[in-house]
């Protein structure tokens, strides 16, 4: 069975959902849950899942060798990268080639790159007037949000939409088709 590690920076709803939904599948084992931040509420919904989880620090993730080692040790065979806020370093993205995906909430390749994450990228699309948004999943490559494209799913921003609106469709988006595609990767 494929050994999958998702990787989260904060309250850990999308690798929750993950978790879940592959439970009920049986078709990949969520071995665990790595985290830069050792207060990320990711750890809590971990814990009442009976997913292992674990913290690197900042350092650990840039050098890659601790992390590297420890997802060779737990038998990793795809990683998720579920809310996670830093740049993959280059070892494991050699590592594992095309078996890293990540969620961005927007389409891409608008509203994407270092710093556009979360409310950052909701704002910024209510700021240009866009009349959509939405969800790209793709493979992560050396730059941020510049991995091949896997999937997209749209919503459409109403006039008089705040950037609170557009996360609320962003995230439905993200819980019902993220786990569906990690699926379709993984069969």
């Amino acid at each position: 069975m494929l050994r999958v590690a998702i990787f989260a920076s904060g309250s850990g709803s999308n690798a929750e959902n993950i978790v879940l939904y592959f439970k009920e599948r049986g078709i990949c084992a969520i071995d665990t849950i790595i985290s830069n931040k050792p207060d990320a509420y990711v750890h809590e919904r971990a814990k009442k899942l009976g997913v292992e989880s674990i913290t690197f620090s900042k350092n650990d993730f840039s050098e890659g060798d601790k992390v590297l080692q420890y997802l060779k040790l737990r038998q990793i065979d795809f990683i998720v990268l579920a809310g996670f806020l830093l740049k993959v370093p280059q070892n494991l993205i050699e590592a594992y080639p095309d078996k890293i995906v990540n969620i961005h909430p927007a389409l891409l390749p608008k509203f994407g790159g270092k710093g556009m994450y979360g409310d950052n990228v909701h704002k910024a699309v209510i700021e240009a007037g866009e009349k959509e948004s939405g969800i790209t999943i793709h493979y992560i490559n050396e730059n941020y949000d510049e991995g091949g494209i896997i999937f997209q799913a749209k919503c459409d921003v109403l006039p008089g939409d705040t950037y609170e609106d557009v996360a609320d469709k962003v995230h439905k988006l993200e819980y019902e088709h993220f786990p569906k595609i990690i699926e379709s990767i993984l069969k």
